[in-house]
């Protein structure tokens, strides 16, 4: 890893001439499995530069109807710049799947360092290199909206009582998310998802 290049040879599908395929790639060891498929690391063959391959079953996207919640999620983390959001390099297909190309992120998941450790020191939440991941809800509006999506222990108040509301509910989710560094559990954290609702309401 200390050869990589400084900035990435690859670029996203949608400005670059060049077709990526499975035969441009090492495959390396696995990374995470998910419902709808697998994450490798592997090495651009030429550049040598390293990437995270997101391995996604069509099959399972056709299922559950998510075509047009994956372009969508595509779509804004290739149009994103930012160090705090992971990058989405290109991507390509065969017959059966869909590979992601993606900035690799070798200290893994936060969630998972989170458990493993209990919580965080005030040190390690406040100065972490933290990188957004998972656009799978995200959507590029300018209007108030009404949907209600992702999980209840992180949404803010006016979500939960199906209000309108606009992209300033991402503050108390980072509210949220900077308590459970630093105690281990989500603030509203219940046995059920009714019970999680009734502290919220109280």
């Amino acid at each position: 890893m200390a050869d990589q290049p400084r900035k990435p040879p690859i670029q996203p599908q949608t400005t670059s001439k060049r077709q990526w395929s499975l035969a441009d790639f090492d495959v390396g060891k696995p990374l995470g499995k998910g419902k709808f498929g697998r994450v490798y690391l592997a090495r651009e063959i030429k550049s040598k530069y390293i990437v995270a391959l997101k391995v996604i079953f069509k099959e399972q996207i056709e299922k559950y109807g998510l075509q047009h919640q994956l372009r969508r999620e595509m779509e804004i983390q290739t149009a994103l710049r930012h160090p705090n959001v992971l990058r989405l390099h290109g991507w390509f297909h065969d017959d059966e799947r869909i590979f992601l190309i993606l900035e690799y992120a070798h200290g893994g998941e936060l969630y998972r360092e989170l458990r493993k450790l209990g919580h965080l020191s005030e040190t390690q939440a406040a100065t972490g290199r933290v990188k957004i991941a998972d656009f799978g809800w995200s959507v590029q509006s300018r209007s108030k909206r009404h949907t209600m999506c992702g999980t209840l222990d992180y949404l803010a108040p006016e979500m939960v009582e199906k209000k309108a509301h606009d992209y300033s509910v991402d503050n108390w989710t980072l509210g949220i998310l900077c308590y459970e560094f630093l105690y281990g559990v989500p603030p509203f954290e219940a046995e059920s998802q009714m019970d999680t609702f009734k502290r919220y309401t109280v």
